[in-house]
């Protein structure tokens, strides 16, 4: 079977939909499948390539046996509506184009969270005629309103029609939670072409440790620390401004540190705070390599999950919980109570905490640091098996030879 797969991020990005994309085609391409990934030169989230690539009108190269094409787009930064929508309307557009000269395709996947990509993946699989499946990542464009980054408007409500629109025309629709199916078929969108297909970690990247990477601990000087970090995207969704202020609770604990690591639209103004603050307890690392992500993690001793107070952020599953659990680190969820809530209290993994409550929170990464880490360790670790990324790709291969047989 012949894959063709549409999405922004990809590899050398480490974030959640380049690096759920790039293990589920690994996986699909060891059990003799083809898969070519139609993609952009890597530049998120600071909108500048990554060395060694360029932004030209198509470049292709092999990675684990996926076939990556890159297309040329509009690049810009992880901020601002505006020039965002270009971005991914760029996107759409030559994405389809290449996406014509691809053969002997079976299947067209396209994934969000926006959707333009796959508006692209329709009109592709339309004119393949072939069965068209949309990986669901977000409730977008609901999400642009749930941050703020937009009030409802006309354009908004043109652009959830056209969702819906998209819904209706998938042959099939992967979930990656079920809040996210169980909401589409309120909508009315029929719940009998819609799969869940969690999030999930490769367990052969993401292990425990018994010790900090002496490369990063010695650098930004953790050794003998008590770690709490957020590790991931710094956007809107993520109120990261309460960790700061939990930070400046914490502040009399010479032992505790609180690290920030990755890159985002919210990173700059984070970056202000922390430095207005003048707090020494707060230690801010950039963006990392995939490869590195293990030695990252590895400097943690809990890790902190963080979404802003809105009822949208009830039905996501930030995908670092399951890095977590492969670490096997004891997880602080800080969240309005939905999905991603209930896996920490099915797993006791961790503590939930209430959303943007900076006291709440502190008080969390005082406990874990008093009695907590060893006990709450083990059951991330017994946890992280249910979520395998490779029997998670298995089980969406599985969906995807379905529908290809019922629509054949």
């Amino acid at each position: 079977m012949h894959i063709l797969f549409l999405t922004d991020n990809f590899p050398p990005e480490g974030n959640a939909p380049a690096t759920r994309t790039y293990e589920h085609a690994r996986e699909w391409v060891k059990k003799g499948h083809k898969v070519t990934v139609i993609t952009c030169a890597p530049n998120f989230p600071e909108g500048r390539v990554f060395d060694g690539y360029k932004n030209k009108w198509i470049s292709k190269e092999t990675i684990d046996g996926i076939e990556a094409w890159r297309v040329k787009t509009y690049i810009t930064a992880n901020e601002g509506f505006l020039k965002r929508t270009l971005d991914f309307v760029s996107f759409m557009l030559s994405s389809f184009l290449f996406g014509l000269f691809s053969k002997k395709v079976d299947v067209v996947i396209g994934t969000s969270p926006q959707f333009f990509t796959v508006i692209s993946a329709w009109a592709l699989a339309k004119l393949k005629r072939v069965p068209f499946i949309f990986e669901l990542r977000d409730i977008w464009p609901a999400s642009i309103t749930a941050v703020g980054a937009m009030k409802k408007s006309k354009i908004i409500s043109t652009l959830e029609r056209i969702e819906m629109f998209l819904y209706r025309q998938a042959d099939l629709i992967i979930s990656v939670t079920h809040s996210f199916k169980e909401e589409l078929i309120e909508r009315g969108v029929d719940g009998n072409k819609i799969e869940v297909v969690l999030n999930g970690v490769d367990l052969s990247m993401y292990q425990p440790t018994e010790c900090k990477n002496s490369e990063f601990a010695s650098k930004y000087n953790l050794e003998g620390k008590f770690v709490a970090g957020y590790i991931g995207t710094h956007g809107l969704a993520h109120a990261l401004d309460k960790i700061v202020e939990a930070a400046s609770l914490l502040r009399d604990d010479d032992d505790i540190r609180i690290i920030f690591a990755g890159g985002g639209a919210d990173r700059p103004r984070i970056e202000k705070l922390v430095s207005e603050s003048g707090l020494t307890n707060i230690v801010m690392i950039p963006r990392q390599p995939k490869e590195k992500m293990p030695a990252l993690w590895s400097l943690c001793d809990v890790s902190l999950v963080h979404l802003k107070d809105t009822p949208l952020f009830e039905t996501v599953i930030p995908s670092k919980i399951f890095e977590s659990m492969g670490m096997g680190l004891p997880i602080i969820i800080s969240a309005p109570l939905g999905e991603a809530t209930e896996i920490i209290n099915s797993a006791d993994c961790g503590i939930v905490s209430p959303p943007e409550n900076s006291n709440e929170l502190a008080a969390a990464i005082r406990s874990i640091k008093a009695h907590g880490v060893t006990e709450y360790a083990q059951k991330s670790i017994n946890a992280a098996k249910q979520y395998d990324r490779r029997v998670l790709a298995n089980k969406m291969l599985g969906y995807i030879f379905a529908t290809k047989k019922h629509t054949g």
